[in-house]
């Protein structure tokens, strides 16, 4: 399907491959790792093989997750900066619930929600990988001694609950919020929808087209 020449384009192709590469060694990880986690989850491990794929394959989606979400952070670590605008915004969020975004302080690219999410796994992502790395037996079983991976599996588990948590939430705000699918499937927005939910940003744009590049008069080298 053609993209409409009037939507406000939210994101490229490269980052929209990223995200959705990250959303699915998510979702791998998270069935994988259920399934390693109690006994009533095991029959997960039929998605990979057996309990023994399940185990193998598992750290090596994780390592995948770490270099994808490395690649979004490197986009958009300036953007999810955290700004005035922000505390204003989660001062507000009685609005939000009650869908009255009229009252709510504008907002940039990212409204504190989506911050939250994104620096929450920046924490996350890295706790997992080093906990995961003191427990994955086969590679360095013998460089930590047994209290350690205990506390490492206990660490892990907090950890994945946490990130899992953060997950569902994310999830459920992009459902939540009419089009933001269509942002991370197509790329682009509506202008109605950018006006509404990131005016701040649609601004910015609006500001960086007409400050472009004018044409030089005839003659100017």
């Amino acid at each position: 399907m053609s993209r409409s020449p009037e939507n406000v384009v939210r994101y490229a192709t490269v980052t929209r491959v990223n995200h959705w590469i990250t959303a699915i060694c998510f979702v791998l990880l998270t069935l994988s790792g259920l399934a390693m986690f109690h006994p009533i989850f095991f029959f997960l491990s039929a998605l990979f093989g057996g309990g023994q794929w399940t185990r193998a394959v598992h750290p090596w989606i994780g390592i995948a997750l770490v270099a994808s979400y490395a690649g979004l952070v490197a986009q958009f670590w300036r953007e999810n900066m955290w700004n005035q605008d922000d505390t204003a915004w989660v001062r507000k969020f009685d609005l939000i619930l009650q869908n009255q975004e009229e009252g709510v302080p504008e907002v940039g690219q990212f409204n504190a929600g989506q911050k939250f999410v994104f620096w929450a796994m920046v924490l996350l992502i890295p706790a997992l990988l080093f906990t995961g790395l003191v427990i994955w037996e086969v590679y360095f079983g013998g460089l930590t001694p047994l209290l350690a991976q205990r506390i490492a599996v206990l660490l892990h588990s907090f950890a994945a609950i946490a990130a899992i948590a953060v997950w569902i939430t994310h999830v459920y705000a992009g459902i939540w919020v009419r089009g933001s699918l269509r942002a991370m499937t197509r790329g682009d927005v509506t202008p109605g929808w950018a006006w509404r939910h990131h005016r701040k940003w649609l601004r910015e744009l609006a500001r960086r087209k007409s400050s472009g590049p004018q044409p030089r008069a005839e003659g100017t080298p």
